[in-house]
């Protein structure tokens, strides 16, 4: 990597393995951070086309706290899931047996896309005691502020699976189409950040089975929202969104925090759709209050 990484003293000091289980027929790759015997688990699941080096920046802000990140099947070392077309009910179905093999009762926290398939998982019956929604999809890809480069990003990922294989793999992972995703996403002025952030999509958004999973994928990630699992998730939750999130606007998140039976919603200001890149101290604080024993209901 290029750019300095802005949390690696914080990162250097929690300790961290990486393991593998065998879940749904394919071997799920997943790291743990922190301490055996930390009194509160965390099971994160990070968003479409990064892997679990994504949310980092937020587990070096939380240091007390014992993390599961695996990297999702099709993404970063995991492997697809054989026979299934990576739906939100495949990804869901994978998150459960993952979470009952790997971190039973843990709290489950998910990002962007991740917090569609967590949300999924938990209305379809994954057990925890808690939920949290990081810059959630609380409304449709292509009905948002930017629907039409969604459905541009749809005939995007739609040709190069139509093209010969070695074509439509040099399509996707081109590095100016990559960047300019990243740009279009990062809000910060911080150019040492802006750095980082680019840097991290460079290295990662690009570690992807093939592409089939990535379109199967990318179709799940605009198809749904967190909308249709809400109202069947009757665990505390916690909704961080983001004041200047050009995916789901800030009054579309207001919507979906009361479309819970028992959720919270927290703002944060100047930031859009990277809150664990720009602003993870911030997201680690409202997670700590969260998880505090009094922090339930933070309205």
């Amino acid at each position: 990597m290029n750019a300095p990484h802005p949390y690696a003293e914080l990162l250097a000091e929690i300790p961290v393995e990486r393991r593998t289980v065998q879940v749904l027929g394919a071997e799920t790759v997943y790291w743990v951070y922190g301490q055996a015997d930390a009194e509160t688990t965390l099971l994160l699941v990070h968003g479409f086309r990064g892997d679990h080096h994504g949310l980092e920046p937020v587990v070096a802000h939380l240091p007390g706290v014992r993390i599961v990140s695996p990297d999702l099947p099709g993404f970063g070392e995991t492997a697809a899931l054989p026979g299934r077309e990576h739906t939100i009910e495949d990804y869901a179905a994978w998150l459960t047996a993952f979470a009952a093999a790997a971190a039973p009762g843990a709290i489950v926290l998910g990002h962007s896309f991740g917090s569609i398939v967590a949300a999924a998982a938990v209305a379809d019956g994954l057990a925890t005691p808690r939920l949290i929604l990081v810059n959630p999809i609380g409304a449709p890809a292509l009905e948002g502020p930017r629907g039409v480069l969604t459905r541009l990003a749809v005939l995007y990922y739609r040709a190069a699976a139509r093209l010969p294989a070695r074509a439509g793999d040099a399509l996707l992972r081109n590095g100016v189409i990559v960047r300019v995703m990243s740009m279009s996403m990062a809000k910060t002025r911080d150019r040492e950040l802006r750095r980082f952030i680019h840097d991290q999509h460079d290295t990662y958004f690009s570690r992807f089975a093939d592409r089939d999973v990535l379109l199967q994928a990318f179709l799940a990630s605009v198809s749904n929202d967190v909308r249709a699992s809400a109202a069947r998730i009757s665990v505390p939750t916690l909704l961080i969104a983001a004041q200047r999130d050009d995916i789901t606007p800030i009054e579309a998140e207001r919507r979906l925090a009361t479309m819970f039976p028992d959720a919270s919603l927290v703002e944060i200001p100047d930031v859009g759709h990277l809150i664990h890149y720009e602003t993870p101290a911030i997201a680690a604080d409202a997670i700590k209050r969260f998880l505090a024993p009094s922090g339930a209901d933070m309205r």
